[in-house]
C-alpha cells in the first residue's frame, strides 16, 4: 500500500476544525506541530516589533487513495481555492519508505480498501 504524508498549515484557532474535517473525510491520527509565520509583507506592531500568526501544522500520513478525499475536503472547508479567502496552507509529500505505523490503523486502511472494492 503506498502512502502520502497531508500537511496543513492553519491559524491555531482552526486546528480542531480542521482535524474535524479531516477524520470525516477519512484521515486517521494526525501529528501536530506548532509553529509561526511572517508573510512576504512583514507587520509591524508597537516599537517596530513584527507581528508573528501563530499556526498549526497538522501531519496526516494516508494511503493514497485517500489523499486527495482528505485534501479536497480541507481545501474546500477553509477557502484553499481562493487565495483572498485562504485561512492556510496544504500540500502533499509522497512516502517511499514507511516503519512504526500503528498496526491498528494499517489494518483500519487495509480493511476500507478491501470494501471500496
Amino acid at each position: 500500500m503506498k502512502f502520502n504524508i497531508l500537511v496543513a498549515m492553519v491559524p491555531n484557532e482552526d486546528e480542531a476544525v480542521a482535524i474535524e474535517t479531516a477524520k470525516k473525510a477519512g484521515a486517521g491520527s494526525v501529528t501536530i506541530l506548532s509553529g509561526k509565520t511572517i508573510g512576504l509583507k512583514e507587520k509591524k506592531v508597537f516599537f517596530g516589533l513584527t507581528l508573528e500568526e501563530n499556526v498549526s501544522l497538522l501531519l496526516f500520513i494516508l494511503p493514497q487513495r485517500l489523499t486527495m478525499l482528505v485534501f479536497k475536503a480541507l481545501r474546500k472547508k477553509f477557502h484553499l481555492s481562493n487565495h483572498a479567502e485562504a485561512k492556510g496552507l496544504l500540500f502533499t509529500i509522497p512516502i517511499t519508505h514507511l516503519s512504526g505505523m500503528e498496526a491498528e490503523e494499517v489494518e483500519l486502511f487495509e480493511k476500507e480498501l478491501l470494501d471500496v472494492l
